[in-house]
């Protein structure tokens, strides 16, 4: 095969290999299926490789003339070592996935269907794509929701097992899918059903599942941006925490941080969050935390979490909460500067007793906000929320030797 040459056009511009299912993009260039799928699906890109093109499209059209010269030449040179390369086969049809979802309705044919349903999806990109536009991701949700009340109602502890196994296949079926943004958005869009039946598989759940559910969320929060307000039940925000605080994975954590960060713009959400017990958990993981991003989205949240009485105080409560945001301004990124000093902003506005200033002051926080005030750049906004703490209580930190003079000239001695 080393000593044989290859035409040029036979060869995927991905790989480098001979294209066994070769297909062409909107641009007229010709890939091998299984290359350009992973660029433009699992990779997440929107433009040709070869010519940087943004693509308005990302249909994929068997260019079946070259597959048939390429199979001409495997065979032709077969006495010389070269493997035939078979004819890939079809995607799925929208009626076989169509059959399959009425087949499911069986309850004894339901595991089989999501059996079949995962050998589909597992083929290739393509099918999954089919597969989203065939209506499979509603199939998947209704059947979770369904199975998950069916479950909570159960008495017998063989049905439960039962229900949860199937709930548990089409949820792992759901998260594998990888559905794209719009596929996600209409999955959250009027379907609280489908959100609490998530919340109680992260209460009840097998490990996997509890991970493909919080994946789930964070996935459906980042692509829909919450714009409008969720009512979300208090029980989600226990589960949320708990997973936190089981560490399950760093994946996991850092997908639940992202979650509570989607959910807590809302003065509701966040006063749920805080009575779940996510301040002092926050506070905790940021002891031992030295992941930078991790470091950097437990802060967000603890941010979030500050805006309302309950968080701040929930906060103050807690001997090391001071002392851990302050510690990490400065040493983990920009990104955590903001944060840290957006929450000393709120605790100093609105949370600022004598003995909070005090504190402030031993632990080293007002030192790292005369810092910030003078080395970063003007204009910042973190720069001139660290100016706006000095100057509103330079009077009970007049005593310490970092103040600038001329915020101390503000007051009268």
């Amino acid at each position: 095969m080393d000593e044989i040459e290859i035409p040029s056009y036979f060869l995927c511009p991905i790989s480098l290999e001979i294209m066994k299912d070769p297909v062409t993009l909107s641009t007229g260039i010709t890939y091998d299926r299984e290359s350009i799928e992973k660029w433009l699906f699992s990779q997440k890109n929107n433009t040709c490789p070869a010519t940087k093109q943004v693509l308005l499209d990302s249909e994929l059209t068997p260019n079946i003339i070259l597959r048939r010269f390429i199979q001409s030449w495997c065979i032709l040179h077969a006495p010389e070592g070269v493997e035939r390369l078979p004819t890939p086969k079809a995607p799925i049809s929208k009626s076989q996935l169509l059959k399959l979802f009425k087949d499911a309705e069986a309850p004894n044919m339901q595991m089989k269907c999501l059996q079949r349903l995962r050998s589909i999806a597992s083929q290739n990109e393509t099918n999954k794509r089919c597969m989203e536009t065939a209506g499979t991701a509603d199939f998947l949700a209704s059947l979770i929701v369904k199975k998950t009340i069916e479950a909570s109602s159960a008495e017998v502890s063989e049905d439960v097992i039962e229900l949860r196994r199937a709930s548990d296949e089409a949820l792992s079926l759901l998260y594998h899918l990888q559905l794209s943004g719009s596929g996600l958005k209409s999955l959250l869009e009027n379907n609280i059903e489908f959100i609490e039946s998530l919340t109680s598989v992260m209460q009840s759940g097998n490990y996997d599942s509890r991970v493909y559910a919080v994946m789930l969320l964070k996935s459906m929060f980042e692509v829909d941006d919450l714009k409008q307000p969720i009512n979300l039940r208090p029980e989600f925000f226990f589960e949320l925490v708990d997973i936190l605080n089981d560490q399950i994975s760093q994946a996991a954590s850092k997908a639940t941080l992202k979650v509570l960060i989607s959910v807590c713009p809302w003065g509701r959400n966040r006063i749920k969050a805080v009575e779940a017990g996510a301040v002092p958990l926050l506070i905790d993981l940021l002891l031992d935390s030295s992941d930078k991003r991790a470091t950097e989205l437990m802060l967000m949240a603890l941010d979030l979490l500050c805006h309302c009485a309950e968080g701040r105080a929930e906060l103050l409560n807690h001997s090391a909460g001071l002392a851990i945001v302050s510690k990490k301004i400065l040493r983990v990124s920009s990104t955590a500067n903001e944060s840290g000093i957006r929450i000393l902003h709120s605790i100093s506005k609105f949370s600022a007793t004598p003995g909070v200033l005090q504190e402030m002051l031993q632990i080293g926080a007002v030192t790292k906000l005369c810092v910030v005030f003078q080395v970063f750049d003007r204009g910042l906004k973190t720069k001139e929320r660290a100016r706006e703490i000095l100057k509103l209580h330079a009077r009970a930190w007049r005593n310490s030797s970092c103040i600038p003079t001329h915020l101390l000239s503000l007051y009268p001695s």
